[in-house]
């Protein structure tokens, strides 16, 4: 028997009059669809869209079902929609609230996965085992870098294979800022929310010792206890840098025999939260690698663990998909709180939602921040929205959360790590290559041209999906897998190149005085 031939063209909702491009399509192709027999008008590159239907000027453009814009010229079927005929309109979602709370549907306990991890004294569980050197302005970076350097590089860290490494997070603020400000806080929330994450056996807070981001506030402010896990110092309190980095270097080597002492062993999936990001999108990400990883943060959410989404900007037009899924309305109006914050953020620094897709996106088949949006929705897979978090507040719930961020990777995953998330799995079209120390970073191809181009620095695949020859549940069970691995002690390949050292970025809001 013939095997059926499968359309070129992606018909993602019966009510779509747009198709994504499964590879290039060129101009005067004529195909059959599921939406009907249509003609190429035009080359439309892989990943892009083509019309399927005629569409008026001013009439919406609907793709996974839901509008991602507007017509702004007639549209004729076998056209490609892209820049030069759709554009955003503003988005006006409907939300619909569950009466009654909603329960996240758990495996019983005899079901559930575990993996290998370290346990810390406070009851969490890393995937990783780094000492960590927290600055608290930039000034302090070299000299941190400087002590990170010495055991990484300079064979401090000889005898203690069971450490992972020496991580000295830096960053280019501190001072100069207005105290009652929210970056302010955003920055004290990050600095202790790191000090505590179960990536790390120890922790050395370095400053200057003039600056406005004093330590000492911190450790108060946070209920961090200084101890043989945390101390801390200032350059001109020890008399400057080589005696700083000399006595640092000290300390670290107090904390070695204790950190290279801690042995995995099996532990529950509550011990697990998964950052879940996109970065580098194209027209693939909202129906391979993002859908796929959904399913895995289900399976993560329903073994027990905790599965972060984030990036706020990039939600935006699909929030109202998951507002329906709050378990209870305060949850939902915490979500539309945090849009409306960013609506006003936005209009205040004479910007707009709309500042995305990025280049890279666009060249990938994006058009619209509406249409991303509802791509990065889906890394959230299905399971009740159990509590939305502001920027880098600790992640104190199990199942499925949402945390405030930006859509800028770097800073996003800062303060998910701030959170807790100990695992990152990260969905890209395009091809970022990228790590976040203390946390792992699984990267997942969208399309397997990028991936096999890219194989060094990509982990997964979800590129079969688009070609047909995989399903979302497949390729998501996968990725549960790798996640189960990596947390355990697998390492990515990202870590392999020794990403990480300078993804470390606070979010910064406010005049800097």
């Amino acid at each position: 028997m013939k095997a059926e031939a499968i359309s070129p063209v992606i018909l993602l909702n019966p009510t779509d009059n747009v198709g994504v491009a499964r590879k290039a399509i060129a101009k005067g192709t004529d195909m059959t669809t599921d939406g009907g027999m249509v003609t190429a008008r035009a080359d439309v590159p892989s990943g892009h869209k083509i019309a399927l239907r005629a569409v008026a000027p001013g009439e919406p453009v609907l793709k996974y079902g839901q509008v991602i814009g507007v017509a702004t010229v007639a549209i004729a079927p076998g056209d490609h929609v892209h820049l030069h005929n759709l554009a955003m309109q503003e988005s006006h979602v409907t939300h619909h609230f569950a009466q009654d709370a909603r329960t996240t549907p758990l495996l019983p306990e005899d079901q559930r996965r575990s993996f290998q991890g370290y346990v810390r004294p406070d009851g969490q569980v890393g995937t990783r085992n780094f000492i960590g050197i927290v600055t608290s302005v930039n000034c302090s970076a070299t000299v941190a870098r400087a002590i990170a350097d010495h055991f990484n590089r300079g064979g401090g860290l000889d005898g203690y294979a069971n450490v992972d490494g020496v991580v000295a997070l830096t960053h280019g603020t501190g001072c100069a800022i207005n105290m009652q400000s929210e970056g302010y806080l955003y920055l004290q929330r990050v600095l202790a929310g790191y000090a505590r994450n179960p990536n790390f056996a120890g922790i050395l807070f370095i400053g200057l010792g003039c600056e406005t981001n004093q330590i000492d506030p911190i450790v108060a402010k946070f209920g961090l206890e200084e101890g043989p896990h945390l101390r801390t110092m200032t350059i001109q309190n020890l008399g400057g840098t080589r005696k700083t980095v000399e006595i640092a270097c000290d300390i670290i080597r107090e904390m070695l025999p204790q950190a290279n002492a801690v042995q995995r062993s099996a532990q529950p999936l509550a011990g697990l939260k998964v950052a879940l990001q996109c970065g580098g999108s194209d027209g693939y990400s909202g129906i391979s690698a993002n859908p796929a990883l959904g399913h895995a943060a289900d399976l993560i959410v329903q073994h027990g663990g905790t599965a972060v989404l984030s990036e706020t900007p990039e939600i935006y037009g699909a929030e109202h998909l998951l507002t329906r899924r709050a378990a209870t309305p305060e949850v939902a109006q915490k979500l539309m709180d945090r849009i409306a914050w960013w609506r006003e953020y936005t209009q205040r620094n004479g910007a707009e939602l709309n500042n995305n897709p990025s280049h890279g996106n666009k060249l990938g088949g994006l058009t619209t921040i509406l249409e991303k949006s509802l791509g990065a929705v889906a890394k959230g897979g299905s399971m009740p929205l159990e509590a939305v978090y502001e920027y880098a507040e600790i992640i104190d719930k199990t199942g499925f959360v949402f945390m405030d961020t930006p859509g800028y990777d770097p800073v996003a995953v800062t303060g998910q790590v701030a959170g807790g998330c100990n695992v990152i799995v990260f969905t890209t079209g395009r091809g970022s290559v990228s790590g976040f120390k203390p946390a792992p970073c699984i990267k997942v191809a969208t399309n397997s041209q990028m991936y096999e181009h890219m194989s060094d620095d990509m982990d997964i695949n979800c590129g079969d999906i688009v070609q047909g020859t995989d399903t979302i549940e497949a390729a998501g069970k996968r990725i549960f897998e790798k996640i189960l691995a990596v947390a355990s002690g697998e390492h990515t390949l990202s870590e392999d190149y020794g990403f990480g050292d300078n993804e470390f970025v606070p979010w910064q809001i406010g005049a800097v005085t």
